[in-house]
């Protein structure tokens, strides 16, 4: 097992290598130019060029990429802000705790209210129940996470005036911002619960422990749930990768002083520099995320820990 998870660490340096080029090619290729941004509009040819001289942008592309990453990878040295001339690692790190803490709290909200959906929703197939479940589950999937931001803020802050629209320092400010990041998480996991019970259910152990006369309740929450796992525990940590990705837009409508408002911020002002480290750090996470899920796996299915003994 731990050979296992020493070749996964090892691929995650490749895997964000890849990120670093994507999103440096496309900050590289973006209109704009980080010297005017420093400068202002007013800033004089010779300026300029100065400028770009001194943090090497006159440099080919190639050139700057591997420099880069060096720095990155061998420094740990992810540059200063084109903009504020702030080390950029500092500011992320400053960032990154509410971006996590709006993420981990919308992931247990969302697998806690959608896994218990859905294993009701196997239990009850084709009735109301199940029908009322899906129909949940489909209006969540579907509402676009910004557009339903938009509604609670108007519904619970401009009308009603019972949560506030901004902040995340107290959980009257949290309730808005969760709600919306994990409702569409909520959904899935869900609908993945479902279908991944409904499998298990028709097993035939299951109708041996039945016909056993065991409790139905245990037969759902012990033998046909935790059967039924690992393709929930897969949903929960990509859902939890993809709201660390969804938490740039919910932070930017709600002002949450995250890592998402940061790059949104960035990438108005063309601080490519901000830009990359902030996406680096969230692939990062998001293939930590992939990493648990694996080794989670093994504690889940003794068949996939034996193969690795």
């Amino acid at each position: 097992m731990f050979r296992y998870i020493l070749k996964r660490i090892l691929w995650l340096i490749p895997i964000l290598i890849g990120v670093t080029f994507v999103v440096f090619t496309i900050m590289y290729l973006s209109p704009g130019d980080p010297a005017r941004s420093i400068l202002g509009e007013n800033a004089t040819p010779e300026a300029l060029e100065a400028l770009r001289e001194q943090m090497g942008l006159n440099r080919p592309f190639i050139i700057q990429f591997f420099s880069y990453v060096y720095n990155v990878f061998f420094k740990f040295d992810f540059g200063r802000s084109y903009i504020s001339n702030r080390v950029v690692l500092t500011e992320i790190i400053s960032r990154l705790p509410n971006t996590i803490k709006l993420a981990t709290i919308s992931v247990v909200v969302a697998a806690s209210i959608g896994i218990p959906l859905g294993v009701l929703s196997a239990t009850k197939p084709y009735s109301k129940v199940d029908n009322a479940t899906m129909m949940f589950s489909l209006l969540g999937v579907s509402m676009p996470t910004f557009w339903q931001a938009l509604l609670l803020i108007i519904l619970f802050s401009a009308n009603l005036r019972w949560l506030p629209a901004t902040g995340f320092d107290s959980w009257q400010q949290m309730i808005l911002p969760v709600t919306a990041l994990s409702t569409s998480s909520m959904g899935t996991i869900a609908r993945i619960t479902r279908s991944s019970m409904l499998d298990v259910l028709d097993q035939d152990y299951i109708r041996t422990a039945q016909a056993k006369g065991v409790k139905d309740a245990r037969v759902v929450n012990y033998h046909a749930l935790r059967n039924a796992l690992i393709p929930i525990v897969t949903v929960v940590g990509l859902q939890f990768g993809a709201l660390l990705g969804g938490a740039v837009l919910t932070e930017t409508i709600f002002s949450i002083n995250g890592l998402g408002t940061l790059m949104v911020n960035a990438i108005r002002q063309r601080d490519s520099m901000m830009v990359q480290g902030g996406v680096l750090f969230i692939a990062f996470l998001f293939t930590l995320v992939n990493l648990g899920v694996d080794v989670l796996y093994a504690y889940i299915d003794p068949r996939i820990r034996a193969q690795y003994k």
